[in-house]
């Protein structure tokens, strides 16, 4: 290995290990990397499934990919024997910036997953040279810049495929880029596909900006991720954007089941398409369309596609299942419409429900729809959140399709969310119970039999602590925030949404500020950690991270609650700054509004590394609940049930909670106060405060009183080290069922039948 590396870096850098910078060995480690997986055979079998997706949340690949291959240790010894740190050479690479937040990371996930378990599965997304936006705070607020992090050496490999694609307009010819995905102790990889065009112009965008001429599509179709779809334009990209990756992925799949003898006549039998949420939709009618041009008849091409297109659902929420007005497809995909026409049709024939129909009154077509009646699997991501879809938002469709929906519920690559960001935990569970649990994470279980052993327990905490440390000297070097490692870390980092109520948690912050100012201070110093992008247009997303920040400053600017309380938000939370953070984090914030949370996957991060979750019965925190009983979770908040019941009756009034709770008014209030508003913009922080109490559509005033008296209970709980140390155990013990093999498994043996 050590002669392997030394080669790689005199061809390409004229040095010795020795004499490289940290970069220059990244670098080296790449093109080492990349070698290894090229000479890999492909993943093969008689049937392979092709999970299509907008996006792939990767995070950073080298030490993840070494680990897989085998060759992390050899390479970590080489690297230490010549004074170099495989930390240090970690920084230097940057993230590739292609998705968002649990849907994407969820599908790189699986891709890892499939991988592990051997089976033959590739990705289909698109190359975004932007990806999502890099956040930067100024002023308090979120502002939103491009972020290239497309460099001259990378994890692209760029194929020979190109495929045409036929818009209204004009035709064009992509190129493809793929990225090999290695398998945990597997022999072969499979592929991450990512279309793009060659005319893409980058410099279409401003530096430290993320717009752009919306209606120039050759040069803009993969610019970013979810490019700003407030107005007509933004939304007919989007359609630009999904129809590229569906005809490039669809005619893929042509190319390789014909270069492998497939009768397309049978193409369900060797190929399985997973539709990661309603972006990928599309597929269906193109892949009638591609099949009819085969010589089939769309009688035909419907029946095929039927048997293999399958549909995850992962979202309760309507505004997120997509519709498109036909006119705006016309725009795009009018050779699509005859074919959605028809599908339309079809259903119209059997059903005479207008809640089913594929194409609604007001002319807009319903992807989740086209996915349901036109595939023979649905299916969601968490026991609770498929129930709701059965019972309530889907039910229509449940009623006519009971065989087609089954539960899911999500896992992680446990192998990057412990070995990788936690390897002292990994190595000490190691030592307890051998390692057998890297390749099967229900071996977990094991470490139960360590339950009351006092050391165990102690070395848990130690290794905390010195995640807490880590952590604190990331946070330091990058935002120059000082942290107080021995605090208690309570953490709530993901995405910005009314939904996932980081405001609820806001509220809490300034309840205990206002009682450390009246003389209440905490036994242990408390730090709460935020981190969370809210989407450009999302306004009231963007107020909570401005009532966030100018917390942050209220507090560490206060000598009398500086040293008892932090408020920290990190800056431009991603893969790596959470690989950083959830290993330190002790309380671990699932808080959104009961039904509202398809899954949650950050739960299952933060749980496996010996975090205690504080969470409402939504999404996985059910089956969480279930798996380490009540003595080991924080759980408060009314259930879904209720709240299903509150929405549909309209029951719910939060002006009444307002005035009636005097603690809740005063908390509301502070919003507006003298305090926040020397710091904060009048504007954001009235807007925030008028949403609160006249719509607060996600119920934050609701559970905000059960949320303080639990929170409370969950920081003095924590003085009990030992009693706290042994449901830190308990939750790594339970966390195998969250691994990713185990979801996937299913998926195959339920759905995929590779």
């Amino acid at each position: 290995m050590e002669k392997r590396i030394d080669d790689i870096m005199r061809k390409n850098f004229g040095r010795g290990i020795d004499q490289c910078t940290d970069e220059e060995i990244q670098k080296g480690l790449l093109i080492l990397t990349k070698e290894e997986m090229e000479n890999r055979p492909r993943i093969s079998g008689k049937k392979k499934v092709y999970y299509i997706s907008a996006e792939f949340l990767i995070g950073k690949l080298l030490s993840n990919n070494l680990i897989n291959l085998g060759l992390y240790d050899d390479v970590k010894k080489v690297l230490e024997a010549h004074g170099k740190k495989m930390e240090d050479v970690e920084e230097c690479e940057l993230e590739p910036s292609l998705g968002n937040g649990g849907l994407g990371r969820l599908a790189a996930c699986f891709l890892d997953s499939i991988a592990s378990l051997n089976l033959p599965g590739d990705g289909i997304g698109l190359n975004y040279h932007f990806g999502l936006f890099e956040q930067k705070f100024d002023n308090r607020l979120q502002h939103e810049v491009k972020n290239p992090w497309i460099t001259e050496k990378n994890w692209l490999v760029r194929r020979e495929d190109s495929f045409e694609v036929p818009f209204r307009k004009y035709t064009v010819k992509s190129c493809l880029y793929d990225i090999d995905v290695p398998g945990y102790q597997v022999e072969g990889v499979n592929r991450l596909h990512l279309f793009d065009l060659d005319s893409i112009e980058e410099n279409l965008v401003p530096e430290n900006d993320i717009n752009f001429d919306k209606e120039k599509i050759k040069e803009n179709l993969t610019l970013f991720l979810y490019p700003d779809d407030s107005d007509r334009a933004g939304q007919v990209l989007r359609i630009y954007q999904q129809y590229f990756m569906v005809s490039n992925g669809a005619q893929l799949i042509l190319k390789e089941a014909k270069e492998k003898g497939v009768d397309l006549h049978h193409l369900y039998e060797h190929v399985a398409i997973q539709i990661n949420d309603t972006h990928p939709s599309m597929v269906i009618p193109e892949l009638i369309r591609l099949l009819q041009l085969e010589g089939i008849t769309m009688d035909e091409a419907i029946s095929i596609v039927s048997k293999t297109c399958a549909y995850t659902n992962h979202t309760i929420l309507a505004e997120a299942l997509e519709k498109w007005p036909m006119d705006y497809m016309e725009e795009v995909v009018p050779h699509l419409l005859p074919i959605i026409r028809e599908l339309d049709n079809r259903v119209r024939a059997k059903y005479n429900d207008p809640t089913v129909r594929i194409i609604d009154d007001e002319g807009r077509v319903h992807m989740a729809h086209m996915d349901i009646h036109y595939g023979y699997s649905v299916n969601g991501v968490a026991a609770l959140h498929t129930e709701i879809l059965k019972m309530s938002e889907l039910k229509n469709f449940y009623k006519i399709y009971p065989e087609k929906f089954n539960n899911k519920t999500n896992g992680i690559t446990f192998r990057r969310w412990l070995l990788h960001c936690n390897p002292e935990l990994a190595s000490y569970i190691e030592s307890l119970i051998g390692s057998d649990f890297k390749k099967d994470a229900d071996k977990l279980e094991d470490l139960l039999a360590f339950e009351k052993d006092a050391t165990v327990l102690a070395k848990l905490e130690e290794i905390k602590k010195n995640n807490k440390r880590t952590a604190a000297e990331y946070l330091k070097k990058t935002q120059g925030v000082e942290i107080d490692p021995n605090s208690i870390f309570d953490v709530q980092v993901k995405r910005l949404h009314e939904y996932k109520r980081q405001q609820m948690n806001a509220l809490y912050a300034i309840y205990k500020y206002k009682e450390i100012k009246k003389g209440n201070k905490p036994t242990t110093p408390i730090t709460m950690i935020f981190g969370a992008k809210a989407a450009p247009a999302y306004t009231i997303a963007k107020d909570i991270i401005h009532l966030i920040l100018c917390l942050q400053d209220l507090c560490a600017n206060d000598p009398e609650v500086a040293p008892y309380f932090k408020v920290v938000m990190i800056e431009n939370y991603n893969v790596s700054k959470a690989a950083k953070v959830i290993p330190a984090a002790d309380i671990s914030e699932q808080i959104s509004l009961a039904s509202k949370e398809a899954s949650g996957t950050g739960n299952m991060k933060f749980m496996l590394n010996g975090a205690v979750t504080l969470g409402t019965e939504d999404g996985a925190n059910v089956e969480i609940r279930d798996l380490v009983g009540d003595e080991n979770i924080y759980i408060f908040g009314e259930k879904s049930d209720t709240v299903i019941d509150l929405y549909a009756k309209s029951g719910y009034n939060s002006r009444k909670i307002y005035e009636e709770d005097a603690l809740i008014h005063e908390l509301v209030d502070f919003i507006v106060g003298p305090e926040i508003m020397a710091l904060g913009q009048k504007e954001n922080l009235e807007r925030l405060h008028h949403e609160l109490i006249s719509k607060d559509w996600f119920m934050t005033l609701l559970d905000q009183r059960e949320y303080i008296d639990v929170k409370e209970k969950v920081y003095a709980d924590f003085e009990n080290r030992d009693e706290w140390n042994r449901k830190c155990l308990v939750n790594i013990a339970k966390a195998g069922f969250f691994s990713s093999d185990r979801t996937i498994a299913q998926y195959n043996n339920d759905i995929w039948h590779l």
